[in-house]
């Protein structure tokens, strides 16, 4: 996809997004509601013509041909499946629309049911299903036809927790079994993050970032991802370089080593984002230590394994760090404690909006 743009109207939804996919790729399209990342998928699918831009598939521009004709398969958030026909005749409805003898047909459907692990439903209605089930049919029927590209719009959405990560893994598992190039639209950052080869950051139909989920979360490239993917806190800083080194230093005159400091790398007020788990705590030391950042526990949440502590800066600002459960069980409400960015911890500096720079 080069240089797509959309517009409904005078309004803009879709800003210049260019995007290369590699055969036999997962790449997720991950944004808030509203991203454009709906919009991207059906102008792929060819449901939607884009404004300006042009969409290639295979070395072929494909702008202008129907849906059927790029070869792209499409699952929607709602399964359509047709009520009224078997779950064997679901899957082969598309073959036989394609011209497919329907004894040719019904094999192929079988040996896809088969794949998908539902050929002892084959007989049943899709109101006889449960929504896992009905997903699975969806998904044969769009592979019955062997699509260059598959395509899933919010595929999990109806789906609980635990069946939702069940068909996570199925469908990896077949996409990587038929070595189908896939693009996938969620806002759900756990499920692009665990599923995708690459992931697509859209934020107001611009992208944001395009990388591994590994690279995103460590190297978030604006402050939009660092914050949307995974947890991060913001914290107003000035930033500081002595030589090659970078200081972050806090309100109330708390500096720490911000070796890794990027993208913004220029002097004066900025943003440092740093994960929970990336800080260290321990209790004050007596006196003043300006290495140590200051702070008071506010609440302690047990979640699984993982303990949350939400904590609040002498400077004002909230601050979550996450531990090990059996590392955090002396922490209780309004005790103080120093934090420390742990050795290494790839903590990122952004640019600070006017509204912080002038505080600082």
């Amino acid at each position: 996809m080069r240089g797509i743009k959309h517009r409904f109207g005078a309004v803009p939804v879709i800003e210049d997004v260019t995007l290369d996919i590699a055969a036999g790729e997962l790449v997720a399209l991950l944004g808030p509601s509203g991203c454009g990342k709906s919009t991207l998928l059906r102008i792929l699918a060819g449901l939607q013509a884009q404004s300006e831009g042009e969409v290639h598939i295979g070395g072929q521009r494909v702008d202008g041909l129907a849906p059927r004709q790029r070869g792209v398969g499409i699952v929607f958030q709602n399964y359509a499946l047709f009520p009224h026909m078997t779950v064997a005749a679901n899957v082969a409805y598309g073959l036989e629309a394609n011209g497919v003898a329907r004894r040719d047909a019904s094999r192929k459907a079988a040996q896809i049911l088969d794949m998908v692990r539902m050929e002892a439903f084959a007989k049943r209605y899709p109101r006889e299903l449960s929504g896992g089930q009905q997903q699975r049919v969806a998904l044969a029927r769009t592979l019955a036809v062997e699509p260059r590209i598959l395509l899933l719009d919010e595929p999990f959405a109806a789906l609980d927790k635990n069946l939702r990560l069940d068909m996570q893994i199925e469908i990896r598992r077949l996409q990587r079994e038929l070595n189908i190039t896939t693009v996938m639209v969620t806002h759900d950052q756990e499920e692009a993050m665990s599923m995708a080869d690459r992931v697509a950051v859209l934020n107001r139909g611009r992208l944001e970032q395009y990388d591994t989920s590994v690279a995103i979360y460590d190297r978030p490239a604006t402050s939009f991802v660092a914050t949307f993917v995974g947890t991060a806190n913001l914290l107003p800083i000035q930033l500081r370089q002595q030589g090659d080194d970078f200081h972050a230093g806090f309100e109330g005159g708390a500096v720490l080593a911000v070796p890794q400091a990027g993208p913004w790398r220029k002097t004066g007020a900025a943003l440092l984002a740093v994960r929970p788990e990336q800080w260290e705590w321990q209790l004050p030391h007596s006196g003043t230590d300006t290495t140590e950042l200051l702070a008071t526990a506010q609440l302690a949440m047990p979640i699984g394994p993982t303990l949350i502590v939400d904590l609040q800066l002498d400077g004002g600002q909230p601050v979550k760090i996450s531990m090990p459960r059996a590392l955090g069980a002396a922490l209780s409400p309004g005790m103080r404690v120093a934090l420390t960015l742990k050795p290494d911890a790839p903590v990122r500096t952004f640019s600070a909006p006017q509204s912080s720079a002038a505080r600082l």
